[in-house]
């Protein structure tokens, strides 16, 4: 046996060190397994929480928000780092959910998914459903799992996407009809006693951790599990430990034990394993970290004509009297509002002229045919950029008749400088939309870009997006245009320059403070120049 390492009761890379003697006699398992209701609550299964709202988790101090999530893409529109993702493997009730949400909660970082490897049991035939009500069903071997969902999810949750997990109900062993939804992370967490069993899985895994808990403690925490939190009786559950689990565990997973980075014994008693484990994902965290040019942002398309997906409401004498006065800094809030309204409203019917239409025909009350135009496509939604984006929902409801409307919130990191997702939802089913995106002015185009890649990620196509907004600066039609040359961009102006701070000159000003009546900023900037929400 190879001299132990520096670390005490963790093994890393083949080597053993052992953080107790291992000739120590066992504990009573009274000892050391604490009664349930006593310090850490009881474990809780991932696949039983919030279908897709957050907090994604919650934990021991405080609530991991889908919150404050900096850019995930770069000046292309495309992701430049994948989230990093750690595998959790070990026996049944060894205590890999314990350990994950240890980890999550020392990482202190935002923007984390935690994936049960128990969401994803097959759907079972009434033979098979007939056998697990008699505990005759292996739900411990391998093909008892869809490994190809499986793969499929991991993968793009660390493309940063959006994704469905089927939600399994351990009393009826099936699946419920409503799927919850995660989203794209910083950190992917995926636990499961097969969790390194499939070779494609393994190469999705950047870091692979066994969690080792002595047989005898595991069977009582399964114990403790399946009767008070599934409703089996204590028969039923040794007889299916002695048929399935234990065989499974000898046969399937601690082989698996030597494909793992990292082996945690003691599982969430190994404080000094958690703190490794956290500080190396830290260091890669740093590594993947994006930093946004602004500058470079703002000189890479100078003197480029104007892409051809951009369309600009026709400047008549009326729209240009209506910027006239929306502009002047004279003019009281209750006219900038009404005039506002009235641009917003021929925006909106300018940009529906944009949508797919086909041929159709009908009868008219004097029994004749008419040939015309009907829509083509399944629906529309609006999502509005919070929160100047909301003042253009009334004049997309008054002209799209039973519209859904999501919100989304981006704000800038004081300290950093970049743009940050602070809050999403979404309608369901968004993909087959057409959707109306909604922000008054777009100057630096950075968070309309993260708008776009939210939808994107939420697989709505490129080019069923449409970027509306009363005003715009070249350099976010550009900056926008270049990373998403499919998106169709709706304006009724665009202004040529903006100011070494980034505000469109000659502007409108704080459009949110001007429509509802708040305090401007200092230097009278626009507030979502300021909070790019723009």
């Amino acid at each position: 046996m190879s001299s132990p390492p520096a670390y005490p009761g963790i093994r890393i890379s083949g080597c053993w060190a052992l953080g107790a003697d291992s000739s120590s006699n066992v504990e009573a398992l009274d000892r050391l397994l604490p009664p349930v209701g006593a310090g850490r609550s009881p474990r809780k299964r991932t696949t039983s929480q919030c279908k897709s709202e957050p907090p994604l988790l919650r934990t021991s101090k405080r609530t991991i928000y889908t919150a404050g999530r900096p850019p995930w893409y770069n000046e292309h529109g495309t992701q430049s780092k994948e989230a990093f993702a750690i595998g959790l493997g070990g026996g049944s009730a060894s205590g890999k959910t314990t350990v994950a949400r240890m980890i999550i909660e020392a990482l202190d970082v935002p923007w984390v998914v935690l994936l049960s490897m128990d969401s994803f049991y097959k759907v079972l035939t009434r033979q098979q459903q007939e056998q697990a009500a008699l505990n005759n069903y292996n739900f411990d071997h391998p093909d008892a799992f869809d490994f190809d969902l499986i793969v499929s999810t991991l993968q793009k949750l660390k493309q940063g996407k959006s994704v469905k997990v089927p939600v399994y109900d351990f009393t009826t062993h099936s699946r419920k009809k409503d799927w919850k939804t995660l989203y794209g992370a910083n950190v992917i967490i995926f636990e499961g006693i097969m969790a390194f069993a499939d070779k494609t899985l393994l190469e999705l895994l950047d870091m692979k951790i066994f969690v080792d808990t002595d047989s005898d403690i595991r069977l009582v925490r399964r114990l403790r599990r399946d009767i008070g939190e599934r409703g089996r009786d204590i028969t039923g559950v040794i007889k299916q430990y002695n048929k399935f689990v234990k065989p499974a565990f000898d046969q399937y997973i601690q082989p698996t034990m030597r494909l793992a980075d990292i082996v945690v014994p003691r599982g969430s008693g190994n404080a000094v394993a958690i703190d490794l484990i956290v500080q190396h994902v830290h260091s890669q965290l740093e590594e993947r970290k994006l930093r946004w040019d602004l500058a470079a942002l703002a000189s890479a398309h100078q003197c480029h004509p104007l892409p051809q997906t951009l369309s600009v409401l026709k400047s008549t004498p009326q729209v240009r009297g209506m910027h006239t006065i929306i502009r002047d800094k004279e003019t009281s809030r209750d006219e900038f509002i009404f005039y506002s309204k009235r641009l917003m409203r021929l925006l909106i019917e300018h940009a529906l002229s944009f949508l797919p239409f086909q041929d159709c025909v009908v009868q008219t009350p004097q029994g004749q045919d008419y040939a015309g135009k009907c829509y083509a496509g399944k629906q529309i939604t609006g999502v509005s950029i919070l929160r100047a984006g909301e003042t253009m929902e009334p004049a997309l409801r008054a002209v799209c008749k039973d519209v859904r409307i999501g919100t989304i919130l981006i704000q800038t990191n004081q300290l950093t400088g970049e743009p940050e997702l602070h809050y999403l939802r979404l309608p369901k089913d968004i993909s087959d939309d057409h959707v109306i995106l909604m922000d008054c002015t777009v100057s630096t185009g950075a968070a309309a870009m993260m708008a776009v890649r939210v939808l994107l990620d939420h697989d709505v196509p490129e080019d069923k997006i449409f970027l509306l907004s009363l005003l715009m600066a070249e350099m976010g039609v550009h900056s926008v245009a270049y990373a998403f040359p499919r998106v169709r961009i709706i304006t009724t102006a665009v202004d040529k320059r903006v100011n070494d701070l980034f505000r469109i000159i000659p502007g409108i000003g704080n459009f949110g403070d001007r429509y509802f009546g708040t305090d401007a900023a200092p230097d009278g900037s626009d507030e979502e120049e300021v909070a790019w929400a723009s």
